[in-house]
């Protein structure tokens, strides 16, 4: 019987660990590293824990023999929250990029939003990642987004992620505007209940999203697969065009049209045609990717 080769978990991983598996061997360059001590002057006034890289990593590699440049956001720091500093350090990479053109930009997102400690420079910071975000792809560099992580992607980033040319997940990752946990607390524990796991997963997670269209490919949880997807995408990306945006547009559109009145993901999957929809949270990434394949092509 064949072995499988052994998965490295991207769940599990945190952000250096994700950038050194993904990338070439030996081949990331660290942008301002911890050395340079570059911390949130806001939580330090606040008497609060810093981290020396501010929950952020960014620098260059190679994938593949392509020169990229890399920017992971680390969970383990405040949930991956944008902060003043943290988020300068991603516009600061994608404003390097837009110079030096790079093959692509690699988005290694983990983020709960925007840090309510320092939560104006945050949404500046924000504000200036998505400028330089789209200013990038008008000059035709590609931006590759990956969601994977313990804390899913919400909030700004969770925009930053749909902006990209195109975006990898894996069933752990979540993708949203507002948390969960967000939600229950404005509009009550009835619209949406944060404990209720499989509700969670079913509504935010990666097999979902990617039924939706919203992610490009869905993968196992494990740092080869997304590198892999990555590289297939790269060497098929197609260019931005006005053409591209009005079918999103129209997709966008049909969508609502669709699937307005569903109150929860299963009634989705009903309407997109797939036979017994109660079971594709069961299924492992090959046989959910084959159920889904017909669906996902006629229906979204």
């Amino acid at each position: 019987m064949t072995r499988r080769p052994a998965r490295h978990s991207y769940y599990e991983a945190n952000a250096r660990q994700r950038l050194r598996a993904l990338l070439d061997p030996g081949s990331l360059r660290e942008f301002l590293g911890p050395e340079a001590r570059a911390t949130s002057p806001h939580l330090e006034s606040l008497d609060l824990p810093v981290a020396f890289d501010d929950g952020v990593v960014v620098g260059s590699g190679g994938l593949g023999g392509h020169a990229v440049l890399v920017a992971a956001q680390e969970g383990g720091f405040l949930g991956g929250a944008v902060g003043e500093v943290h988020g300068a350090k991603i516009t600061g990479l994608l404003e390097r990029a837009l110079a030096e053109r790079p093959r692509a930009v690699l988005l290694l997102l983990e983020s709960g939003g925007v840090r309510l400690h320092e939560a104006n420079a945050g949404l500046i910071a924000i504000a200036e990642i998505l400028r330089a975000l789209l200013a990038l792809r008008a000059a035709g560099v590609a931006s590759v987004g990956l969601i994977g992580g313990v804390y899913g992607c919400f909030g700004g980033m969770g925009i930053v992620a749909c902006c990209c040319d195109a975006l990898i997940m894996s069933e752990p990752g979540r993708l949203g505007l507002s948390g969960p946990e967000v939600i229950e607390t404005e509009m009550g524990v009835e619209e949406f209940d944060a404990r209720d796991r499989a509700l969670v997963w079913r509504t935010l997670g990666g097999k979902h999203r990617y039924l939706l269209g919203e992610a490009t490919r869905l993968v196992a949880d494990d740092v080869a697969a997304f590198r892999g997807a990555a590289l297939e995408l790269l060497e098929h990306r197609r260019p931005l065009a006005l053409e591209t945006l009005a079918a999103e547009h129209a997709r966008l559109e049909e969508r609502l049209e669709r699937y307005g009145d569903c109150r929860d993901a299963g009634e989705i999957w009903a309407r997109l045609g797939i036979a017994q929809p109660q079971r594709l949270p069961l299924l492992d990434e090959d046989e959910f990717l084959a159920a889904a394949a017909g669906a996902r092509r006629g229906g979204t």
